[in-house]
């Protein structure tokens, strides 16, 4: 990977590609680099600590436990909040403290698409907390945050009826791409983000930004769900190495 290369100008328009490369040295198949690692946080039920890119998120789940105020509490099934936010130290120039519209639609969008593999029904009246801190923004926070949930998620031991994994494609220069970088994301035609249940094939969550044909958004579609597939692959071995340093830890 090329750390720290910018776009090309030709004649006043952006370029994205090199000798057939991505002007960060990938195919336009291929994923960022990703890091996953499971149980990083002591006081929580379940962590996650992700590097996607030059993404750096942390994952934080508490629960099933009671809800408070009680009058939230539903009667036959759990409830699922989750709460993304990026730091004020996230972005080149400093992030407002707080939540913003942004993070109320992706902390909404996120909730979404991990709700339904939660088997709620098993501990009613109760709630489970998912906390996702950006500590480091570099396009596709709210997919790799979803990536980190699910393992945290899993670490905590929530009922589920499998891993969420959720990955993006896009549109540069006329191209349909796997995982757009920062550049990519903000100079691009388009960015299609979306979340899978590898298990069960079900699609939890799909959003476009920008235009595309729709043998275009096909071929995205299909570019998207075999990046999901290797990130699964890496979810699943993050969580194994932790259950293997659990075992070992207690010989």
């Amino acid at each position: 990977m090329i750390e720290g290369s910018v776009l090309g100008m030709v004649d006043g328009v952006h370029t994205f590609f090199k000798d057939g490369l991505r002007l960060d040295g990938r195919k336009k198949d291929e994923l960022r680099p990703i890091k996953i690692k499971a149980g990083v946080l002591k006081r929580a039920d379940g962590s996650c600590y992700l590097e996607h890119g030059g993404n750096k998120i942390m994952a934080a789940v508490y629960g099933p436990r009671e809800v408070h105020p009680r009058h939230l509490q539903h009667p036959t099934r759990a409830i699922v909040r989750y709460r993304y936010n990026m730091a004020s130290f996230s972005v080149d120039e400093r992030k407002r403290p707080g939540p913003d519209r942004r993070s109320v639609e992706i902390s909404k969008i996120s909730r979404e698409a991990m709700e339904s593999v939660v088997l709620k029904e098993q501990f009613p009246k109760t709630v489970v907390d998912v906390f996702i801190e950006v500590l480091q923004s570099d396009a596709g926070t709210r997919a790799a945050g979803i990536n980190a949930a699910a393992v945290a998620m899993a670490d905590a031991g929530i009922p589920m009826k499998g891993l969420v994994t959720a990955c993006a494609a896009g549109k540069i220069g006329g191209e349909v791409v796997l995982d757009l970088c920062k550049e990519e994301d903000n100079y691009g035609e388009a960015d299609m983000p979306i979340a899978i249940v590898p298990r069960t094939g079900e699609i939890t969550m799909i959003q476009m930004d920008g235009h595309m044909t729709f043998d275009e958004f096909r071929e995205g579609l299909e570019l998207a769900l075999k990046g999901c597939r290797q990130i699964y692959e890496l979810q699943r071995e993050a969580l194994i190495e932790r259950y293997k340093s659990g075992v070992e830890g207690e010989e």
